[in-house]
C-alpha cells in the first residue's frame, strides 16, 4: 500500500529512541484504533468507558483476552464458538485455560448461514456466558448476518446478558467501507452491553509481520475501565511478552492520524476489495456459462477474503491433484489468490469436479 509506504518513511525521518513502549503501548496508536473500531463520535469513547491495550495483532488480542477471562472468571470458563470458524480459536482460549463450545452457524445443506439454528444454540446457554463473534466476514465461510439478524443478536446477548467477543480481523477489507465493516460492533456498543474487541491490522494496512493490533474492553463506568486496563497490563501483557512493539505501531499511527493518508488508505482499500468482489463475479460468471449444475449465488453473496465453495472433501482433492488449484479440503477458497486470467480456469475446473464426482449441491 503506498499510504502506508509513505508512512513508514514519515516515521523513519522523525527523531526515534529504542526504549521500551508502556505495557499497554502507544497512546496515539490506541486512540486511533479506538476511533476506527467504534466510530469518532461513540459514546463508549466519549464516555471513557473503553479499556484499550496495543496486542500482538489479532492473534495476540485474542490470546489476552482469553488471559484475562481465566483471571476474572476462573479456569475452564467456557468460550463458546461458531461452527465452523478460524481453527487456532479454539486453540487460543484452550491454551489460555479455557474451554471451548461451538453454537451452529453453517448449515451444510443449504451452504448458509443457519440462522435459527445460532438463535437456538445461544438462546439456550447459560446467562452470561462467552461468546465468539466474527465483526464482518466470517473465516472460512465469508457469510455474515444481514443488519436485522445483527440486531436480532445483539438483542438476544441483551436479554441473556452474555458476553461477546469480536474478533475483527478485516475492517474495510470486506466490503471495503471501514464504517459497513464496523457496524456489529458498533452495535454491540450502544447497545449498553459490556464486550471484548480483537483488532488486527495485518490484513487492512498489509502489515503481516509487524503484528499490530488491540484488545479493547467496554465497560459499564470509567472507573471500571481503568481497573480493566490495570489487570490487563499487569497480569496479561506484562507476563507474557512485557511490551509491545513500536515500528508497526508508529506506521498505523501516521495513517490513521494523517488526513491525506488516511484518504490515500480509504481509496486502497476499498480497490482491493473491490478487486475481490470482481473475482467472484467473473467466477460466478463462468460457472453460469457453463451451466455448472447447482446454485451459485452464495459466490457472490459472501463476502471478504475467502469463498466457502460448498465442494465436498472429494472434489478439493480432484481440484488439487487433476488441475492444481489449491484450496482447504473444507471446500475454502482464498478469493485473494484469483485473477483475472485464472478465474475461467478455476471456474471450468470446478464445473468438472462438479459433473465428475458426486455431490450435495
Amino acid at each position: 500500500m503506498k499510504a502506508v509506504q509513505k508512512a513508514e518513511r514519515l516515521c523513519l525521518e522523525e527523531p526515534h529512541n529504542f526504549e521500551y513502549l508502556p505495557i499497554d503501548g502507544i497512546a496515539g496508536f490506541r486512540d486511533a484504533a479506538a476511533k476506527l473500531l467504534y466510530g469518532k463520535d461513540s459514546e463508549v469513547l466519549k464516555s471513557n468507558r473503553v479499556a484499550i491495550i496495543q496486542s500482538l495483532s489479532g492473534t495476540g488480542a485474542l490470546r489476552v483476552a482469553g488471559d484475562f477471562l481465566r483471571i476474572t472468571r476462573g479456569p475452564n470458563t467456557a468460550v463458546h464458538i461458531p461452527t465452523p470458524t478460524w481453527e487456532n480459536h479454539d486453540n487460543v482460549f484452550k491454551q489460555s485455560g479455557l474451554t471451548v463450545s461451538h453454537y451452529r452457524y453453517y448449515n451444510s445443506q443449504t451452504l448458509w448461514l443457519d440462522f435459527d439454528a445460532m438463535k437456538e444454540d445461544l438462546t439456550k446457554l447459560p446467562d452470561g456466558s462467552v461468546v465468539l463473534l466474527h465483526a464482518c466476514a466470517h473465516n472460512p465461510t465469508g457469510i455474515d448476518p444481514t443488519p436485522e439478524q445483527m440486531r436480532e443478536i445483539v438483542d438476544l446477548f441483551k436479554a441473556k446478558g452474555h458476553l461477546p467477543i469480536l474478533d475483527s480481523a478485516y475492517q474495510g477489507f470486506a466490503s471495503g467501507s471501514l464504517d459497513r465493516d464496523a457496524q456489529f460492533i458498533r452495535l454491540f456498543a450502544e447497545s449498553g452491553l459490556e464486550m471484548m474487541v480483537a483488532q488486527s491490522f495485518s490484513k487492512n494496512l498489509g502489515l503481516y509481520n509487524e503484528r499490530i493490533g488491540t484488545l479493547s474492553v467496554v465497560c459499564q463506568t470509567p472507573e471500571q475501565a481503568r481497573a480493566v486496563l490495570s489487570q490487563l497490563k499487569a497480569y496479561c501483557a506484562r507476563p507474557n511478552y512485557s511490551n509491545p512493539p513500536s515500528h508497526g505501531a508508529r506506521i498505523v499511527a501516521k495513517v490513521l492520524t494523517t488526513p491525506e493518508l488516511y484518504e490515500e488508505w480509504e481509496t486502497e482499500l476499498k480497490s482491493f476489495a473491490d478487486r475481490i468482489i470482481q473475482m467472484r463475479q467473473l467466477i460466478y460468471n463462468r460457472l453460469k456459462e457453463l451451466e455448472t449444475p447447482g446454485t451459485w449465488d452464495r459466490i457472490l453473496k459472501q463476502i471478504g477474503m475467502f469463498s466457502y465453495t460448498g465442494l465436498t472433501r472429494e472434489q478439493c482433492d480432484a481440484l488439487i491433484s487433476q488441475h492444481h488449484i489449491y484450496l482447504l479440503r473444507t471446500g475454502r477458497i482464498s478469493m485473494a489468490g484469483v485473477t483475472p486470467a485464472t478465474a475461467s480456469r478455476i471456474a471450468e475446473a470446478i464445473d468438472l469436479v462438479v459433473r465428475t464426482i458426486p455431490s450435495r449441491l
